[in-house]
């Protein structure tokens, strides 16, 4: 390579860099970039210079020094660009738009009470898409592009194309360009994922090497953090943990097989096993949930199905902590933030107990940082991620 393509490539990887830590730090100073990026105070300085006049930066005042000149603090220019992430459900869809800090601008819901088909999805997600251009016209001309959380395997191949494969809705493959139609790019990831790539950016996940982020709701997956880095796997299914077996010929499971983690922890089968126990409750979703939880507090049956229920969280993530070996556990999704308000206690004793002694002692336990909007923080992540990487692709 040429010497000055070698700089040139040299200088667009570290604008990069730099734009990268820039936006997760969200207020920085331009020492401690320096420090993150092994860079030199000139090289910084002239990178933040750059980034400032093209107006993707900011100074956001200053903090005193020892005894030297006020310590100008950097941090995205909120403006600057936006983007949408989507979380895609069963029934429905919630959809926000993030500022370039990543502040949530606005949000826009659709769907209903029941399960819906892809197509019905679909129209809820253009018609949000819709209501929030509408509303964030200025927001619109500077958009990124659309990041979107879905509920199955998403599938990448070599030209780019998606497809998700949604087995447990009973769905058949269906790709994403068919889910979301817009004049910006659309980027698409397993929900579980984009929930750990919130965590991974901006939450529990921040700065810890090995973490699995557990998304328990009507579904139950799970983000595999490994070196830093959301593991995918061959094809993007990797970490499918809901569809791992806790019991051979167990219960059936939405996904056609017997004896999976989500069969006994997803929230259709919690609420399932009480109502053949005798349980009254409405509706089946943050409510009925809640009074489960409550009533097992007196209830002798509904005791003993939720201590089955901490069990076979606390052995499928007892197995993964076996396999991956993690420093943090998080916890999250709806089901999954009941679980940790009542009963962290409990289910981290679960898992230590089910894990080998010596991984079992290595990891702790958190509740998801960011609640019902992680997979939408997430997916919004995909296209800043994207236009970071265009700084090093420009080179």
């Amino acid at each position: 390579m040429p010497e000055a393509s070698t700089v040139t490539s040299l200088r667009h990887r570290n604008r990069s860099l730099v734009l990268r830590h820039i936006i997760l730090a969200r207020e920085t100073t331009r020492a401690k970039l320096g420090q993150l990026c092994d860079l030199s105070p000139a090289s910084v300085t002239k990178l933040v210079g750059e980034l400032i006049a093209e107006g993707l930066v900011q100074e956001n005042g200053s903090v005193a020094s020892r005894g030297g000149r006020p310590i100008a603090l950097i941090g995205p220019r909120p403006e600057a660009a936006y983007s949408v992430g989507a979380d895609m459900g069963e029934r429905g869809v919630a959809v926000e738009l993030f500022d370039l800090t990543m502040n949530r601008v606005d949000r826009e819901f659709r769907g209903g009470r029941e399960q819906e088909d892809a197509a019905t999805i679909a129209h809820d997600l253009s018609d949000a898409l819709a209501a929030l251009r509408e509303r964030n016209p200025q927001a619109w001309t500077r958009l990124l592009g659309i990041g979107v959380g879905l509920p199955g395997l998403v599938e990448t191949d070599a030209s780019g194309g998606q497809v998700l494969y949604a087995q447990t809705l009973g769905w058949p493959p269906v790709p994403v360009d068919r889910l979301v139609t817009a004049d910006v790019p659309v980027f698409a990831e397993n929900g579980a994922k984009t929930q750990a790539k919130a965590e991974l950016w901006f939450g529990a996940a921040h700065d810890v090497e090995h973490s699995l982020v557990a998304l328990l709701g009507r579904g139950v997956g799970l983000g595999v953090v490994s070196d830093g880095r959301l593991t995918h796997g061959y094809a993007g299914s990797a970490a499918e943990w809901g569809h791992t077996k806790v019991e051979r010929n167990g219960r059936r499971c939405r996904c056609g097989g017997r004896g999976c983690v989500e069969a006994y922890a997803g929230s259709d089968a919690i609420l399932t096993a009480w109502r053949e126990q005798g349980g009254v409750f409405e509706g089946t979703g943050w409510r009925a949930v809640g009074a489960f939880l409550e009533a097992a507090e007196t209830d002798a049956t509904a005791a003993r199905l939720r201590d089955e229920v901490i069990d076979t969280v606390g052995i499928g993530l007892a197995n993964m902590v076996n396999l991956t070996n993690p420093q943090r556990i998080i916890v999250g999704g709806w089901v999954g933030l009941r679980l940790m308000d009542r009963l962290a206690g409990p289910l981290e004793q679960a898992i230590r107990r089910h894990s080998l002694p010596r991984p079992g002692t290595q990891f702790d336990l958190h509740p998801s940082t960011f609640g019902g909007d992680a997979v939408a923080l997430g997916a919004a992540i995909m296209p800043v991620e994207a236009m970071i990487a265009a700084e090093t692709a420009a080179a």
